[in-house]
């Protein structure tokens, strides 16, 4: 099957140049604790050996920040940091990396009284500086917060846009092109509709495409598969990551499902005629990475998928979050709702927060909370 690609500028990243008609590059992100160097080494170089283009790991604070020293000085993949919400790290880590990720409704979190225009120069520079590319990371639980009040609750798709757009633009000014973009949402068709519209929008964009908190498998690989049928069948999409809920044993996983998608779609094996997930339940879990408080929370969502079953025939959602980065925000468009903390799961109805409980008790809460919104929909007139 011969695919016509979108005709994108080209962006290097360490080894790997995405864009134009490279190969479409995988990735993965790594699910250990950043400091922990040793279990951070071995799962990088594991995901490396599995056939990982590019390896995201995730910095939160100086101490992340000086392990990545060490960690590259142990591992030939290619790295990608993942600045989280202090935009400041990117020059502690640069020397050190390939490319620099950042969340642009992040910027708002630290320093708040400085412009984020500025905040965005200063990642520029330091990537000019260090010789690394940028992607600009949009993610539908965390866009910036002034697009996100222009726009009706009900249009997600927009506000993503415009923020995509206006960081662009502000790269492109400082004529700063080394870069590409991500639009993530948990719901396929939400990912396909954006990025389909942003390519419209900004063809020479190379994109990373990726269904957030696609879950556990088989549904998570399922779920991004229809994403990237949709979109590398329409020649959209440069690198791409399949993020899935599992054990950091099996986060090479990503890297195997990702090649095979890609295989099947290039051989014309495609299944997303399915209209997956609109009349049955819905559990939608993020990823396990460096950012999980508590690795109970693999254990969790697995847990949630079983004792639901019985609501396959529901169209329930259930979000389970791994962090407090993305838990609040990613939650709130969920029927039920967790978002994991050290010590505590935070349940949520819809946007209303119930409570926090242990580990071990969140689950009859939850059930009982399931129970109570089948039969709400039930007894509905038709």
């Amino acid at each position: 099957m011969k695919i016509v690609r979108n005709p994108t500028r080209t962006v290097r990243i360490g080894t790997v140049t995405l864009g134009s008609d490279h190969p479409i590059a995988v990735q993965s992100m790594t699910a250990t604790k950043t400091q922990d160097i040793d279990a951070t080494v071995a799962q990088v170089n594991a995901l490396y050996e599995a056939g990982a283009d590019l390896v995201r790991v995730a910095v939160d604070s100086r101490k992340d920040a000086l392990a990545v020293a060490e960690i590259r000085g142990q591992t030939k993949a290619n790295l990608v940091i993942d600045l989280q919400e202090s935009y400041r790290l990117a020059s502690d880590v640069a020397p050190y990396v390939d490319k620099l990720r950042y969340n642009p409704g992040h910027l708002y979190h630290h320093e708040q009284e400085k412009p984020w225009q500025d905040k965005v120069r200063f990642i520029a520079q330091v990537a000019t500086d260090h010789d690394c590319a940028l992607r600009v990371g949009v993610n539908c639980g965390s866009v910036d917060p002034a697009k996100k009040e222009a726009h009706s609750p009900l249009d997600s798709i927009t506000p993503m846009l415009q923020s995509a757009r206006e960081h662009c633009e502000l790269l492109d000014s400082l004529n700063f092109t080394r870069y590409c973009v991500s639009l993530k949402d948990s719901d396929p068709a939400k990912v396909i509709e954006v990025n389909r519209r942003f390519a419209e929008m900004r063809p020479d964009v190379p994109l990373h495409l990726g269904v957030t908190e696609a879950g556990m498998p088989p549904d998570g690989i399922i779920k991004t598969r229809i994403a990237f049928e949709q979109l590398i069948s329409r020649g959209i999409g440069d690198t791409l990551r399949v993020s899935l809920t599992v054990s950091n044993a099996r986060k090479p996983e990503e890297i195997q499902a990702a090649r095979q998608i890609l295989d099947d779609i290039q051989a014309g094996r495609v299944r997303s005629v399915v209209d997956f997930g609109r009349e049955s339940l819905n559990i939608i879990s993020c990823p396990s990475c460096s950012r999980v408080e508590n690795e109970a929370f693999i254990d969790l969502a697995e847990e949630v998928k079983r004792i639901t079953a019985y609501a396959q025939k529901h169209a329930i959602t259930i979000a389970v979050m791994g962090c407090r980065v993305n838990g609040p925000g990613e939650t709130d468009d969920a029927d039920l709702g967790l978002w994991c903390g050290p010590n505590h799961v935070n349940l949520k109805l819809g946007g209303q927060a119930l409570g926090a409980f242990d580990y071990d008790k969140v689950l009859p809460r939850l059930v009982e909370e399931l129970n109570l919104l089948i039969q709400q929909r039930t007894e509905q007139p038709a």
